[in-house]
Parts: C-alpha cells; structure tokens; sequence
C-alpha cells in the first residue's frame, strides 16, 4: 500500500480507528466510554515461525499487501484483536498497523522470539537474562508503542510449561515484567500493559497466576506486577460443555483476579473440523463477569492443523476453510452489542500481597526476590534504545484486496477490501460484509457474513454460501467527502 502525503497537506488528519484502551482491574476499560472490552482476537503469525525471517526482511506485519487481504478477512469474520508472536523491531510495520487499525483491530505483541537470543532459556533463565536480550525487548516495545491499538506486550509466552521449570524460572518472567514496565514508564506516552501468556498446565497454572498477579511488599503499584494474565487453553474439544470442558474449574480459579485474565489461544482441533462452541460461554453468562474473551489459534494453516485460511505462498492467494465459517456463525450468535456495552466495574478485587504461601505446588518457586537487572541494562532503561524504531499511523491509499480469495468450496471472492471505520471505532461482526463470491460465471449477494439468508435462515447448500455482500462501493474519495474525516 502507498503512503498518501498528498491528504494530509490539504488539512486532513489521520484518525484513529480504535481508542487505546486502559486497565482497570479486572478489565480492559475503553476510557472515553468507560466501557469494559472483550477481546474477539485471531492469532496470527503466516507462515509459522518461518514467517519470521530477519535475514530476508520478513516478519508478520511487514507485508501491506498480505496484511490487507488478512485484515479485510478478519474483519468480515468479526475479530477486534490479532495476536502476533514473532516480530523484527528493525522493520517497518507502519502500514499493517495502520491497516490493521483502520479496520477496528487491537495488537497483542510478543516481545520474543524463537531465535537464539531473543528469549529466555526456561530451564536455565540466568544464562539468557541480559542487556543484549532486553534491548532487543525494547526496540519491539519503540516500534509498536506509537500505535493506537496496540493493546499490550506479551514478556512471555508458556515458559512455565511443567513443573520442573517452574522451579527456577518464575522471577525472571516477573524481572523481565519488571524491566518491559519501567522502559514503558520512561518512553511511552501510555502506560501500555505487559503481562504473561501461560501454559494451560493445571499443576502449575493457578501458581503462576498468584506469581505475577501479586503485589510485592502489598504494593499494587510494584512494577514487576503483572498487568493482564492469559492463557493457552485447549480443554474444549469438539461439541463439549462448559463443564466437560473444565471451563467451569477456570471461572472458579480466576473469578476474584486483580487484573484482567483472558485466552490467549484456544480452539482444540479434535475433532476436526471445529465446530467453535466454546464460543457461546466465553461470550455469555457463564464467563463474562471473569474472563475477557479469547484469542482463536490460529489464521493460517500450518503443519499442526490450527488454519482458519489456507495460504499459497506462490501466489499469495488464500481459501477459507470450514474453520473460518464456523467460527464466523459462531460469532454471529453472539449479542456483541451487548457485551461490548457494559460498563465497566466500579470496584476491583485487590492484588493479594505476594507470600510463600500464596503459591500451592511446593515445586513452584516461592521466592519474590527478583534477579537485579543485568549490566548495561539500566542504561538502556534510562536512555533508551539506540537507534529506536519509531512507528507511526500512516493514510493508507487503496483499501482493495490484490491477491485471489476463495471460500470453503472454491468461489472466488472479488472486490474484496477493508472497510476502514470512523474514528474510535472498533469492529464487530457485520462491519465489513467485503465483497462478492462468484461461482460459475455468477455473482450472488442475497445473504449475509454469516452465511445466512436475509430471512435469517441459514443456508443448507454445503460450502456455497455467499457470505459476502458487498464491496467499498463508494470510491474512497468520495467516502471521505460524506464522512467528512480521512480515512487512515
């Protein structure tokens, strides 16, 4: 996509999609509402870890081309979050977050990698906790601090897996906490949140959410505290329950958490495809006063069989899978309406103080004693990275989709883009119904993003629905003009 300076010297101004949101307690807080915010999010990272290539200038963001057709896709399927793993803070990523921003869509950032150097060592943290190591955290941290929807950084991601680890590990995900905090607090406008992605390891989960949740010396305002805690879970398997699913053991654990504690992958694959069900708990009764929604592993299809879309990597093209489909009519069961529109919480359950004997598994450390910051690192802290990514919005020229995407069943899909929304706002299901399927030599629009008809009586013909009704079908141009703002 082509930067367009040419609107901004008329006068125009870019605008920002989403409103950076705040935490207050338990949950994500949309300030300028006071609205508390669940996450709809998509993991996304093309390509596996091979999509993060630095000797070839390739990352997940660095593509605009790739990043509109995945946004206009995304935004279709109602996602209001991408989480993204593996990230090269020397690119730029000023156009796919600028895309992914116009389309309504919050960033949830890993600052590691899985690269040499890059990450801790969990089964001996001391030998990968250096400057080295927490300046390359913090250059991810200057390229992304700048954009309205980044909504947080990840210090880590499943380090504890087990139990051994556990033993060792714990104080330096919190240092590394810590240090990501305090680089925050000294070069960013905004207090962004860091926290931790776990492991759905049951013997060791419960321990590590009281590890980073607590408040050393009863401080709320510790710096090594954890934000926001997430985890990876797979437990709801097929067409499961709430409590089949043990969903209803998570509520009981985290149902007086300080901070806000959401999935940060879920969708087990067995069987396959998914039917998405879980879908209707996390969104409904059974979850919303504890949990802040989920993030569905994965975009794109890989070796492990997580796909939504199949990419060709030849050509760029993609095809949805059944995957796709049936978490986008999942979503649209949802009252997304309503559960986006209730305020937040008045009152918040306080940080408990951080004691031994708030951690249960004996193999767990219990020692809230953090590793001192390694030399050089303060350095870095104070002054800052050098020399610094910078990120910026920037106008983004043409809104249309390039490469060929198909449905479940081989339609193309044309005229295909994102619909940029006004200022503030944040996508849903329904706010882009994109463009148009056309199958032997025809073009169909009479039904619905979800797949179906406009007498809300879902489609029985297999994989042919049309699910996209209409594309841009006014010139971005004169968009501009009726809404009297400039789209970024």
């Amino acid at each position: 996509m082509l930067v367009q300076p040419a609107l901004v010297a008329f006068g125009a101004t870019l605008a920002a999609a989403v409103q950076p949101l705040e935490v207050k307690g338990n949950q994500f807080v949309n300030p300028s509402t006071g609205n508390a915010f669940k996450v709809v999010g998509v993991a996304y990272q093309p390509g596996g870890s091979a999509g993060y290539d630095p000797s070839h200038g390739r990352d997940p963001l660095s593509d605009s081309e790739v990043c509109m057709r995945d946004a206009a896709l995304m935004q279709s399927l109602g996602a209001n979050t991408i989480r993204v793993y593996n990230l090269d803070p020397n690119l730029n990523h000023d156009e796919c977050a600028s895309i992914f921003n116009a389309a309504g869509m919050y960033m949830l950032i890993d600052v590691n990698s899985p690269l040499p150097g890059e990450a801790l060592v969990n089964f001996e943290p001391w030998t990968s906790y250096y400057a080295a190591y927490l300046n390359r955290t913090f250059a991810v941290v200057e390229g992304f601090k700048n954009y309205p929807n980044t909504l947080a950084f990840f210090s880590g991601n499943e380090v504890i897996s087990d139990e051994k680890v556990a033993a060792q590990v714990p104080p330096y995900v919190r240092a590394v906490t810590r240090d990501l905090k305090n680089y925050i607090k000294n070069h960013s406008k905004r207090q962004i949140p860091v926290g931790y992605s776990a492991a759905d390891v049951r013997v060791v989960l419960e321990d590590s959410w009281n590890y980073f949740q607590c408040a050393i010396d009863g401080k709320e305002d510790d710096m090594s505290r954890a934000d926001i805690f997430a985890l990876n879970s797979y437990s709801w398997c097929g067409d499961s329950s709430f409590k089949e699913a043990s969903y209803d053991q998570l509520v009981t654990m985290f149902q007086k958490s300080s901070i806000p504690v959401f999935f940060s992958e879920f969708g087990c694959n067995t069987p396959s495809p998914r039917i998405f069900t879980e879908i209707q708990s996390i969104y409904g009764p059974d979850m919303t006063g504890t949990f802040a929604g989920g993030v569905v592993y994965e975009y794109t299809q890989e070796d492990n069989d997580f796909g939504l879309a199949e990419i060709n990597t030849d050509d760029q093209s993609i095809k949805l899978r059944d995957d796709f489909r049936a978490l986008q009519k999942q979503y649209a069961k949802v009252d997304f309406s309503s559960v986006q529109n209730v305020k937040a919480a008045s009152t918040s359950n306080p940080a408990p103080e951080c004691k031994a004997s708030l951690i249960k598994n004996e193999g767990f450390n219990s020692n809230f004693t953090l590793p001192v910051l390694p030399p050089g690192a303060q350095e870095i802290i104070d002054g800052g990275v050098s020399p610094a990514p910078v990120g910026k919005i920037v106008d983004i020229s043409d809104w249309k989709v390039s490469s060929q995407v198909k449905d479940v069943d081989g339609s193309v899909i044309s005229d295909l883009a994102v619909k940029p929304l006004e200022d503030d706002a944040v996508n849903t299901p329904g706010s882009n119904t994109g463009g148009s399927v056309t199958s032997a030599g025809s073009t169909s629009g009479a039904e619905t993003s979800d797949g179906t008809t406009d007498d809300g009586q879902e489609d029985g013909a297999e994989g042919a629905a049309v699910r996209f009704t209409n594309s841009l079908a006014i010139p971005v141009v004169a968009a501009l003009a009726i809404a009297g703002i400039q789209l970024i």
